[in-house]
């Protein structure tokens, strides 16, 4: 059977575990040839093994999103190994949690760099090599964090909030190019970036399975914004029009205005906000 993707040269970063590597699975059973990126060597490596390998046409591949020339490099051996590349789909991000006055200003700085500049960088980067053949798709994983500010992760959701305007603008810049721009935006999901971050009262956190096949519908069906779940989007765009202490009310009865300072509390958060702040 010819998959929805049959063919399509995609590549992921941050691709080794979580979101990524569902995403590069979902992918590949849609019959993409996929390149796995991740900083994480050994990650990627297992990943791309469990999806078949090579001889599935699932490569991995060596990434620091941080390093530009490090990531034209990933593209070229993307497209030397697989082919023109269709698809980018940006989403490696960190998640460090923090009061404003608590957050070290190094780590502001590194959510800057992975979350944003790294994906400008490789959008323009994606954009150039598409943009000859008049066809391609880029996806940036942003998060619901980006449309509702929430405490606790004010710089994380300034960097997601970033992503989705940048989405919003190059997807006019590209408009009659033949090139799609989608933002993804995810709610809780039980991935190690979100490590004890609670649920919210009746919502509860997703998969990246669902995450992945919210991409690779978009992919199929190109749609300026994905929520996962998919009622998010209703509720988030509903409560933005509120006034604003209606909106802030409906946060408390959620939840939502405790959800990243309670995680803070946790002690297995610990390991990761290590890992995020200085791997």
């Amino acid at each position: 059977m010819v998959g929805p993707l049959q063919g399509k040269v995609v590549a992921v970063t941050g691709a080794g575990r979580g979101i990524g590597a569902a995403t590069a699975a979902a992918a590949a059973r849609s019959g993409a040839k996929v390149a796995i990126g991740d900083v994480d060597t050994a990650s990627a490596e297992a990943t791309a093994a469990s999806l078949g390998g090579s001889e599935q046409g699932v490569i991995a591949l060596p990434l620091d999103v941080t390093d530009q020339t490090g990531f034209v490099a990933f593209l070229d051996e993307v497209e030397n190994r697989l082919g023109p590349l269709d698809v980018l789909v940006n989403n490696a991000g960190i998640m460090p949690l923090a009061r404003l006055l608590d957050e070290d200003d190094e780590v502001t700085g590194r959510m800057l760099e992975i979350n944003v500049r790294a994906m400008i960088r490789g959008t323009r980067e994606a954009v150039r090599r598409m943009q000859p053949r008049g066809s391609g798709h880029v996806v940036n994983i942003a998060s619901t964090a980006g449309k509702a500010g929430l405490p606790g992760a004010s710089t994380y959701g300034a960097t997601k909030a970033a992503m989705v305007t940048f989405c919003e603008a190059v997807r006019l810049e590209l408009r009659g190019t033949g090139i799609d721009v989608t933002a993804v935006l995810p709610g809780i999901v039980r991935t190690e970036l979100a490590v004890g971050v609670p649920d919210l009262r009746g919502m509860s956190a997703v998969t990246p399975e669902a995450v992945a096949d919210g991409i690779v519908e978009a992919l199929v069906r190109p749609r300026a914004e994905v929520y996962v779940p998919a009622h998010a989007g209703p509720l988030i765009n509903s409560a933005r029009l509120m006034p604003r202490r209606m909106g802030e009310w409906i946060s408390r009865r959620i939840g939502a205005d405790r959800v990243f300072l309670d995680a803070l509390e946790r002690p297995e958060r610990a390991a990761y906000e290590r890992r995020a702040t200085h791997s």
